[in-house]
Parts: C-alpha cells; sequence; structure tokens
C-alpha cells in the first residue's frame, strides 16, 4: 500500500494561484496519496520584509517535508529582489534541472511533431549563482564559477537518467572554443563520464550552433545535459517550438530535496481572469508523483491530460482554429481532465512510469581524482582610472613598481590587449584597466607578501583598484586566460 507523502505546496504569484488550484484539484480526485503544508513564498513575502522571499518559518516547512511542488514566482527585471526560484534551488541543494519536452502534434500546432527532447541543466553554478558587482561608472561584471564537483554531478546524472529512462543518446552544449576553462572543464568532464555509459551514444556542440540545429532539427536530440544559463535558454526555445512553452514542466533534484514547478512565469499581465493554463505545473505534479514512488497515479494523470489535449480541449495559449475543437479557460480545462481520468490517449504515446520509476541506476563513474600542484606567479589588478590614456597609465604603474619584486607585465582593458603595443596602433582612452604583474627574472613564483607590497605601492601612488585575481599555475599549467592579443 502507498504511504501518504508530505508535500509542500508554494502558491506563487500572477496567476500561480489559479493553477496551483486546478493541479491540487486533479491531484486529489486521481488518488494522489499526498498531505500538504502550504507555504507563502515569493513576492508577497519580500512586501512582507522577508529580503530572500522564502520566511523562516517556510524553510523549516520545505526542509522537513523535502517535497516542493511550486507555482511560478515574479522576479524583477533589472533591479529589485533576486529570484527565489534561484534562492531555493542553490539552499535546497537542487544540482539537476530537468526538462522535458514533448511534441503533441497533431493536437498541438507545431513544426516538429517528431520533438521529444530531456534537457538536463545544472542548477547551482555559471552565472545564475549570481554574483555581481558595480566598478566603475560605467563597467558591471558577473562571474561565472564553475566546479570540477559540479559538473560532475550534472554529468553523471544526465547518463544516468538516460538509463533509467530508456534514452539512447546524451549531447553537451558548452562554449568551450572561447570559455576555455569554464565550459572547458564542463566538457571534460562530459567526456570523462560518457566514458563510463558505453551503451549510451555521446556527442558535444557548440551551444551557438547547437541551439541553432536543435531549433531546426530537434528530432536528432534525445537528452541534452549544459550548464545553467544555456539550460535555462535552450529549454524554454524547446518547450515553445514543441507547441507551447504552457505545457513544460520541470524537476529540480538534489541528494536531500526536490522541487517541481512550470517551465514558463508568473504571467501577471493574464493574472486573475481565468484563463490560465495550467499544463506546465500539472506535468510538473506528474513528475512529483513519480519521484515520489505515485507512477500509477502519474499514469493516471497524464493519460487523462492527453486525452483531453487529443479531443481538442485547449485554453487560449493553444487553441488553433484549424486544430482544437473547444477553447476553455483554467476551471473548464481543470474539469475535463477530470472528467478523463481512467481513460488513456488514443494516438499520442500514453504514459509508463513504472519501470523508470523502480529502476534506480548508480553507475561508479571514474573522473579525473588527479591533485596538481597549485603554485602562485603573479597577479591580476584591475582599476578604475580616468586620467589619460593606455600610454599614459603605463608610464605611471612602471614608476610604481620600480620598487616592488612584481613588475608590469601587460595592461588590459575588457579582455583586449592595449600595453604593451605590437601595431603602433594609437593610445586607447577608458575609465577600466588591468594590470598584469609577474616577478622578474627565471624564478616564476611569486608571494602573497610580494602582492601586499604591490598594493601598497599602487594605494600610494593614489590608484583606485578595484578587483584582484591571483594567477595561479597547475602542475606548471597556467591557471589563466591570455588577454585578446596577449
Amino acid at each position: 500500500m502507498t504511504e501518504t507523502n508530505n508535500i509542500t505546496v508554494a502558491y506563487g504569484d500572477g496567476i500561480g494561484p489559479e493553477i496551483m488550484e486546478a493541479t491540487i484539484l486533479i491531484l486529489k480526485e486521481a488518488g494522489a496519496k499526498i498531505a500538504i503544508d502550504t507555504v507563502e513564498i515569493g513576492e508577497r513575502a519580500h512586501n512582507h520584509g522577508f529580503k530572500s522571499g522564502v520566511p523562516d518559518s517556510c524553510w523549516d516547512i520545505i526542509r522537513k517535508n523535502k517535497i516542493l511542488l511550486k507555482a511560478p514566482i515574479t522576479t524583477p527585471q533589472g533591479g529589485g529582489y533576486k529570484s527565489v526560484n534561484v534562492t531555493l534551488r542553490r539552499a535546497l541543494g537542487l544540482y539537476a534541472n530537468v526538462r522535458p519536452c514533448v511534441s503533441y502534434a497533431p493536437f498541438v500546432q507545431t513544426k516538429h511533431p517528431e520533438l521529444d527532447i530531456v534537457v538536463v541543466r545544472e542548477n547551482e553554478e555559471g552565472l545564475y549563482a549570481g554574483i555581481e558587482h558595480r566598478q566603475t561608472r560605467n563597467t558591471c561584471q558577473s562571474l561565472k564559477l564553475i566546479s570540477r564537483r559540479g559538473c560532475e554531478k550534472i554529468n553523471k546524472f544526465a547518463f544516468e537518467y538516460a538509463v533509467a529512462n530508456n534514452r539512447k543518446k546524451v549531447t553537451c552544449f558548452s562554449k568551450d572554443n572561447i570559455l576555455k576553462m569554464t565550459d572547458g572543464l564542463f566538457r571534460r568532464v562530459f567526456d570523462e563520464a560518457a566514458a563510463c555509459f558505453p551503451d549510451i551514444e555521446n556527442d558535444h556542440l557548440i551551444i551557438d550552433i547547437g541551439s541553432a540545429r536543435l531549433s531546426n532539427c530537434p528530432e536528432d536530440f534525445d537528452v541534452v545535459v549544459t550548464g545553467n544559463l544555456y539550460g535555462d535558454i535552450i529549454s524554454d526555445i524547446v518547450s515553445e517550438i514543441s507547441g507551447s512553452v504552457g505545457l513544460a514542466g520541470s524537476a529540480n533534484i538534489g541528494e536531500d530535496f526536490a522541487m517541481f514547478e512550470a517551465v514558463h512565469g508568473s504571467a501577471p499581465d493574464i493574472a486573475g481572469q481565468g484563463i490560465a493554463n495550467p499544463s506546465g505545473l500539472l506535468n510538473a505534479a506528474v513528475m512529483m508523483l513519480v519521484h515520489i514512488k505515485q507512477p500509477e497515479v502519474a499514469e493516471k494523470i497524464r493519460n487523462a491530460w492527453l486525452r483531453t489535449i487529443e479531443d481538442g480541449i485547449h485554453t487560449g495559449d493553444v487553441y488553433d482554429e484549424e486544430i482544437s475543437k473547444k477553447k476553455v479557460g483554467t476551471e473548464e480545462f481543470t474539469q475535463a481532465v477530470i472528467a478523463r481520468l481512467g481513460q488513456r490517449p488514443q494516438q499520442l504515446t500514453p504514459a509508463n512510469y513504472s519501470e523508470a520509476a523502480s529502476k534506480v541506476v548508480n553507475i561508479d563513474v571514474k573522473f579525473n581524482d588527479h591533485v596538481e600542484e597549485k603554485k602562485l606567479i603573479g597577479v591580476d589588478i584591475f582599476f578604475d582610472w580616468q586620467e589619460g590614456n593606455s600610454d599614459e597609465l603605463s608610464e605611471k604603474l612602471l614608476a610604481v613598481t620600480e620598487g616592488t619584486e612584481l613588475k608590469l607585465q601587460m595592461i588590459g582593458s575588457r579582455g583586449l590587449k592595449v600595453w604593451p603595443k605590437d601595431d603602433g596602433s594609437k593610445p586607447i582612452e577608458s575609465e577600466y584597466w588591468r594590470g598584469r604583474f609577474f616577478p622578474e627574472g627565471a624564478e616564476k613564483k611569486s608571494s602573497h607578501g610580494q602582492i601586499i607590497k604591490l598594493f601598497s605601492a599602487l594605494d600610494e601612488a593614489g590608484f583606485d583598484f578595484i578587483k584582484t585575481e591571483n594567477l595561479y599555475s597547475f602542475d606548471d599549467v597556467p591557471g589563466f586566460s591570455l588577454a585578446q592579443g596577449e
């Protein structure tokens, strides 16, 4: 007999409360064995003074139940509070975001009737860590942090997901031709993981051409694993070309917790009008039921939903006069799904989750565990300096370093080497500069003491240094990129 699972439910913002009510009603009518604890997180929590958007009491409930079903939450654009979605994923260690995207042709309009892709997105690292700084009046930076451990977890997960769900191929998307260290690490770890799954085909594409092929020939892909920002973008692309982003659900999986949500946002422009499509959240709830070992109920709901789509009962976002039979709102669509519980689709592939739900895959992947020798060999110092051009800056910095053990080797601005000039070009003007400093002579090793002395000399000279990056080698291989033209 299936045990009742305690789950946490967040009704969210915008259309969230409407589609959550619809989803919960269908879950109850289908016989899901769940006990619900409701939490208020997101915009209303922010308005009540909780900066994270999640009150402490809500964290206690979320962590106790371990399973969170969450409706969309509003994230302001260009300012305001940070994303509650990202906060939840990172605080709960939800490293894997799983987004299945399927075509429902001929019942939902699409140019790609064979589309059936799962995007596995790394969920904790990269630019979505949200580490940003404003450094000068006109310059901001965002740090992209990638760890080997994070790459290992997500790539292993992608291959194990493929095995558990009878998928045939895993494709990695990265930009390792440009981002040779961060994306290069992701690609290398992907190759290490792939070697331990010889029965699963694997390949790699640069993110730009990969996205182009994904949008033009999605039937060539099966499982796609990629980084945080890339995964967010391409999963929306694939969801949209499948027919509508409003149909897709997603799972956020960690070692101890799991969160399930629709792919789409809170759509405040249509909130309260009774026209929102609950399908994305409902399909996320289906994924939740599989996760908590209630695959029979998941199949029952999914098949009823598929039959509703087949019968042409569609909300406005997917309604098409030539395909659909009836245009309905949120409540009527919900009742249509409930009326079909126990039925199966006639043309679309029926759901069958029992095998995946019972299949536990944990392959011992042999990742590279070599511990490299790390040496401090120099420092990059970034400046806010507006008193002249690159030649004038070089003169001042060379004068400062005369009395220090670290000497100026290069000046860059926004990734481009501007001094020393090899082509006789004119000096440039900027406010954002980088000086690269190494010790003189054959000794390719620096020290923190040398760097501190350099800081003191720069400070005495009146320089505003806004950021520093120590330069290391690992097994005598530089652990930093060269500037363009260096």
